[in-house]
């Protein structure tokens, strides 16, 4: 007989990076209350401090685009519980309202740095770790915008398209190493930000930031093991 999903991340460690605000953060929240062990980065000190007071996580302020941060922040985890068993990697920024030949290079650097880089960065860091204990998860926040034209957000919809494809390509990459690696694309979510930035929009229609954490957590159980170097669709009817 099938067994039920079991709705715990008791015993496993999940390190998160952009912890302190938007999706990250409702991501540590969700996994901390299913028992995970966490260690959270962001750029927000104060902000991360208090959430991982709150959570009983660990905190280590950065910028994971920074040479060395990932490595810091991987051995700083396995120094306060001595392995790694999900990261979720929720670090991303947005810069739009240029077309092409409006932008600049500093626009250019800053959307792979933060949509792109990031993703590869850590995956340097985290992967040697998981291939060790021949287990490990991955997710990747990813965007709808990835897919196709963005009239005014070139840069941006470029940086997450590469980074789609380079979660894909780790996915296959990692098959021999028993790592689930997956990307969850989500187009606008309910964030105060984004209806700060949309005040007209209908908000009932946008998914909640906890509702994607859910998707994350299934990815990220053993009852998701099947799902591997998949990019899934977290819009709903946006």
């Amino acid at each position: 007989m099938t067994q039920p999903f079991t709705n715990s991340l008791a015993g496993m460690t999940a390190l998160i990076t952009g912890a302190t605000s938007g999706i990250g953060r409702a991501i540590a929240e969700h996994f901390a209350d299913l028992g995970a062990r966490l260690m959270l980065t962001g750029r927000n000190e104060a902000a991360g401090n208090e959430l991982a007071s709150r959570l009983g996580a660990g905190f280590l302020d950065g910028d994971i685009t920074d040479p060395g941060f990932p490595d810091r922040l991987v051995a700083h985890t396995l120094s306060a519980f001595g392995r790694l068993d999900i990261l979720v990697n929720a670090v991303g920024g947005y810069a739009g309202g240029k077309n092409v030949w409006e932008a600049d290079v500093h626009d250019y650097d800053q959307m792979m740095a933060l949509n792109l880089k990031a993703g590869f960065a850590l995956a340097h860091a985290v992967v040697p770790v998981m291939i060790r204990q021949n287990r490990g998860w991955i997710v990747n926040v990813a965007s709808k915008a990835g897919y196709g034209a963005s009239p005014g957000a070139a840069l941006y919809a470029a940086s997450k398209a590469a980074a789609l494809t380079l979660i894909e390509s780790l996915a296959a990459e990692v098959k021999p190493y028993n790592i689930n690696v997956n990307l969850i694309v989500p187009s606008i979510f309910d964030t105060a930000a984004n209806r700060q930035a949309m005040p007209k929009a209908d908000f009932s229609k946008w998914p909640k930031p906890e509702q994607i954490a859910s998707v994350i957590l299934f990815l990220c159980s053993e009852e998701g093991q099947l799902i591997h170097g998949a990019a899934i669709p977290v819009y709903g009817h946006t």
